[in-house]
């Protein structure tokens, strides 16, 4: 019997896949063969090294091997972020990505990385809104009172955040825009001293992490007026959205998992896989709303997507406030 050609050319490439595909799978059964360094752009007792403790801990129990946190703060995120994705693409480097890596890129001019071409997504984990926070001393008790008191004060109100480019200063400019009324940004170095000042009344108003204001709203020391995200909290389900009153508004803070673009598919999807199964699980996303947030589920596709939306949808705030890079 005689084979053409082009069907010998078929075959033979066939034959030849599936020692390279069954390589791709071994490997993807050993990893992790050894510890995995997971990078956190922040320093130590934050909410992103919080959420990388947590997953850590996950992954070691399921994976079989450490998953050591490792703390590189500076430069916005920056200086973690470039380590990270300049590491070998082998998926023993991870880094926690979080909302300074989709902010950042429109914020400054000159990076050594691009996060969107860099990064291979892998996961999201979690998002979390921000609280709109008012000193008691304003006497607006909704966003649309809010927004009615604002416009007859231009220019005399002053919204705290934790610094220049913050997910809080970030939710402060995408309100001025969206309900167009005139606040004056005051960064502070951290959310600690910016709610101090907003306590004695230095400040009127302030987008405030979930975990930071809680207990201040609770105690009645700061009025809340809405949270951040597209939909309500499970630990705040009484306090409605800004979106509710100015639809399309939503400035959630998220975690994810990236790793430096190269990472091998089949290590992506078995990461992927683990941390899905950790956002399932019931205690392990029980913390998680302890914390405020909401899970994120989905496809390394999916978290490249929402990634992608994320960068382009504070890139038109950047424009619009004119925001620059201290």
């Amino acid at each position: 019997m005689t084979i053409g050609r082009r069907r010998f050319l078929h075959l033979t490439a066939g034959a030849a896949a599936v020692p390279a595909l069954s390589r791709l799978a071994l490997a993807a059964d050993a990893y992790p063969s050894r510890p995995v360094h997971l990078i956190v752009f922040y320093a130590a007792g934050g909410g992103n090294d919080i959420v990388a403790r947590l997953l850590g801990q996950w992954l070691s129990q399921r994976l079989g091997q450490s998953f050591v946190i490792e703390n590189r703060p500076g430069g916005s995120g920056n200086i973690g972020t470039e380590y990270a994705l300049k590491a070998p693409a082998d998926g023993y480097t991870l880094l926690l990505s979080s909302t300074a890596n989709v902010v950042n890129g429109s914020l400054y001019d000159k990076l050594s990385f691009n996060f969107l071409r860099d990064a291979a997504p892998v996961a999201g984990i979690s998002y979390e809104p921000n609280i709109f926070l008012v000193n008691p001393s304003v006497p607006a008790k909704s966003v649309p009172e809010f927004i009615a008191y604002a416009k007859k004060n231009p220019g005399k109100l002053n919204f705290a955040s934790a610094g220049i480019g913050s997910s809080q200063q970030m939710s402060g400019e995408m309100f001025k825009m969206m309900a167009g009324v005139e606040m004056t940004h005051v960064p502070y170095r951290g959310t600690a001293p910016a709610l101090t000042s907003l306590l004695a009344g230095d400040v009127q108003l302030m987008f405030a992490s979930a975990p930071a204001a809680l207990p201040y709203v609770k105690s009645g020391k700061l009025r809340a007026l809405a949270v951040t995200t597209a939909h309500r909290s499970d630990v705040l389900p009484d306090l409605p959205t800004i979106a509710e009153f100015l639809p399309g508004f939503d400035a959630s803070v998220y975690y994810g998992i990236a790793a430096p673009k190269g990472t091998p598919p089949a290590v992506v999807d078995r990461l992927n896989k683990e941390i899905n199964a950790g956002l399932t699980d019931p205690q392990f996303k029980a913390k998680l709303t302890e914390l405020g947030s909401m899970i994120l589920l989905g496809s390394p596709a999916d978290f490249g997507k929402f990634l992608a939306s994320e960068t382009e949808k504070w890139a038109k705030v950047v424009r619009f406030a004119h925001i620059k890079a201290e």
